[in-house]
């Protein structure tokens, strides 16, 4: 039985699910595709969801520029605005972004996809160079 890694889409029109190496989703045209700001990227990290009165920490399936896949959590509503802090693999300092969940996995592994709605320049760029470190070939 195969084994495939799962990404999260957050583009413009909203989340989908699909297989990691998936040019588009069914239905979508090639300019969907294109208007894909980054590739996902798998990644294990902990993400801390922060609000006033608690703190939950949650695991991330890959990222994005755009935003993250919370794997094998107990989803919050669609539309929710949340507050998450992470440090990206070999990085020293946290992230702190906002973000709004905008799909829930509706299938018995649970998760869901949240799109960054505010993110300082320092942190997008923290996130870019990581991202292009993990998609650059080694060697």
């Amino acid at each position: 039985m195969p084994l495939f890694s799962v990404w999260f889409d957050l583009d413009a029109d909203g989340g989908y699910i699909g297989v990691m190496g998936e040019q588009s989703r069914p239905g979508s045209t090639d300019g969907e595709a294109e208007r894909r700001r980054s590739q996902r990227v798998p990644v294990q990290m902990w993400v801390e969801e922060v609000a006033d009165r608690h703190r939950v920490f949650r695991r991330a399936g890959n990222l994005s520029s755009g935003g993250l896949h919370l794997d094998k959590t107990i989803p919050i509503a669609v539309g929710t605005s949340i507050k998450l802090q992470f440090t990206l693999p070999g990085d020293a300092e946290a992230i702190e972004v906002q973000g709004d969940v905008v799909a829930i996995d509706a299938d018995e592994e649970l998760g869901m996809g949240v799109k960054f709605t505010t993110l300082t320049p320092e942190a997008a760029a923290r996130i870019e160079h990581y991202l292009n470190r993990a998609l650059t070939p080694v060697g």
